[in-house]
């Protein structure tokens, strides 16, 4: 039985294959949550919060006669988990926001030693210089923080959850040329902000 066809008997109500449903995802579910607390630096949120959180997933799905869950539709061979995990990491990313949990800083690394200045840098040797320097990270942060909310989260999709442009547009419901030029735009406007702080870039 392939994801989708497991999925509609879920909404069909089936009892069997909730059950298997609930056994086999929940503890994917807390694995993506816990995974999105690791890499966002979260080391202070309490067991009770993380059982919100999973119960705010998990109440989503379901809600509304399925709604969010018949969303599912296997495109482009898009597995089940892949689909959870993007839910999860959306649905935690507005849970933090909603609860002002602090999240790392922008220097802090995931598990690949990824930074936020890998990914910002273009290949002009000035840039690379400008974000190697723990100084101009502060600025970089304030900049960041002048972007409007839909860049503030395009940047979050793009640098700490590190999804290729591809996976962007799919979740912002854009092209992935408009994926590209929303990228391009807001380098443009951080390094414009860095200019405007006086630094040549």
């Amino acid at each position: 039985m392939d994801d989708l066809e497991f999925i509609q008997r879920c909404i069909s109500r089936d009892e069997h294959s909730w059950d298997q449903f609930v056994d086999r995802y929940s503890r994917l579910i807390y694995n993506y949550i816990h995974s999105v607390l690791k890499l966002k630096g979260i080391s202070h949120l309490n067991p009770e919060n993380i059982n919100d959180l999973f119960q705010e997933i998990f109440f989503s799905l379901v809600k509304d006669d399925f709604k969010k869950l018949r969303s599912y539709k296997a495109r482009n061979g898009c597995s089940f988990a892949s689909w959870l995990r993007q839910v999860v990491i959306n649905s935690s990313i507005d849970y933090l926001r909603r609860n002002n949990v602090v999240m790392a800083s922008l220097d802090a690394e995931d598990d690949e030693g990824l930074k936020i200045k890998d990914i910002l840098m273009d290949d002009k040797a000035s840039v690379r210089e400008i974000l190697a320097d723990k100084d101009m990270f502060e600025h970089l942060k304030e900049c960041i923080e002048d972007l409007d909310t839909d860049d503030k989260y395009f940047l979050e999709l793009y640098v700490n959850q590190a999804m290729d442009l591809k996976e962007l547009k799919n979740i912002l419901k854009i092209s992935r040329g408009a994926a590209d030029m929303r990228r391009i735009r807001i380098i443009n406007r951080l390094k414009d902000c860095f200019r405007a702080k006086g630094f040549v870039c």
